[in-house]
């Protein structure tokens, strides 16, 4: 199914599921921002559930009661970790016990440095998993073009919301996206944006060496941002608001922190979110010598 964007796919799938039955909806925390409102407004219940070196812990997950779930595996948002085999394999295997749905996200597939891209989830378990795309990362956000592979058993619910919100997606859009495709013109694009994202990432890891040595990066495996771990005793928020009077945004990890029952409980280490998707490499070194210098007074 074709829709306009990520998120009228999500809200489609939710609505479907609300529609099923299903009551609970399992989140990464931390994770992609506003699901667990948009969550809400279709009628269920958000569940935090804890992201480590795996991804989402499935054991967590069964606690709940939960019957579906949304998950970002190829490049988790926003710790940047990787789904391993045997907890995806746990995760279908979570599906399939209690009659539920995986909604999968993705997103950063294409652009991974240091290896082919990550198959999918919706590859192991068609009937139990609901894939999401969209093309804001890999052409522009602003080109409203996104898709849903829809499971069978909720074909016919998706569907019935798609006609009851949106009549289509613009079709020149859906023509022009075919010839690239057809020509093999967004595969070199896709080539060609995975080299330059891989050079600024690059240019974030040697910035970080220079202006904050000794402090973690993490998650630049894929994607567009990369996570730094604050040395103990920096607090996030004072790093945020200071690299901002600077002209120097970045979010803090707790910007991502589900507000659902069982956030509380687990504790995330402070760190900042490195966006470089837009930003050129003079405006990255500018950016982490700005935040070298805030988390080295922050440390006097």
């Amino acid at each position: 199914m074709i829709v306009s964007g990520f998120q009228q796919g999500l809200v489609l799938a939710l609505g479907a599921l609300a529609r099923s039955g299903v009551e609970q909806v399992g989140l990464e925390d931390p994770g992609p921002r506003q699901h667990d409102e948009i969550v809400r407004r279709a009628g269920m219940r958000p569940v935090a559930v804890p992201v480590d070196g795996a991804g989402l812990d499935v054991d967590a997950l069964r606690r709940p009661g939960a019957r579906a779930v949304l998950v970002t595996p190829a490049h988790q948002c926003p710790t940047g970790v990787v789904m391993g085999p045997e907890r995806r394999h746990a995760l279908v295997a979570w599906a399939a016990e209690v009659d539920g749905i995986i909604l999968e996200d993705d997103y950063d597939a294409e652009f991974r440095y240091d290896r082919q891209p990550v198959g999918s989830l919706q590859g192991l378990a068609p009937d139990r998993v609901l894939a999401l795309g969209s093309l804001s990362k890999t052409m522009a956000p602003g080109i409203r073009l996104g898709w849903l592979l829809v499971s069978q058993s909720l074909v016919g619910p998706v569907v019935r919301e798609k006609l009851l919100t949106s009549r289509g997606a613009p079709a020149l859009d859906q023509l022009a996206l075919a010839v690239l495709m057809e020509s093999g013109r967004y595969d070199r694009h896709v080539l060609r944006m995975r080299e330059a994202y891989r050079i600024r990432s690059d240019v974030l890891a040697g910035a970080v060496a220079q202006h904050a040595p000794g402090l973690r990066l993490v998650g630049l495996d894929a994607g567009c941002h990369a996570v730094l771990e604050l040395p103990a005793g920096v607090a996030e928020a004072d790093v945020v608001r200071s690299a901002l009077h600077h002209a120097v945004r970045v979010h803090g990890v707790s910007h991502y922190r589900v507000d659902a029952p069982r956030a509380a409980e687990a504790h995330v280490p402070a760190a900042l979110v490195l966006g470089f998707g837009n930003v050129g490499e003079e405006r990255i070194l500018h950016g982490v010598d700005v935040l070298g210098g805030i988390i080295a007074d922050g440390r006097a």
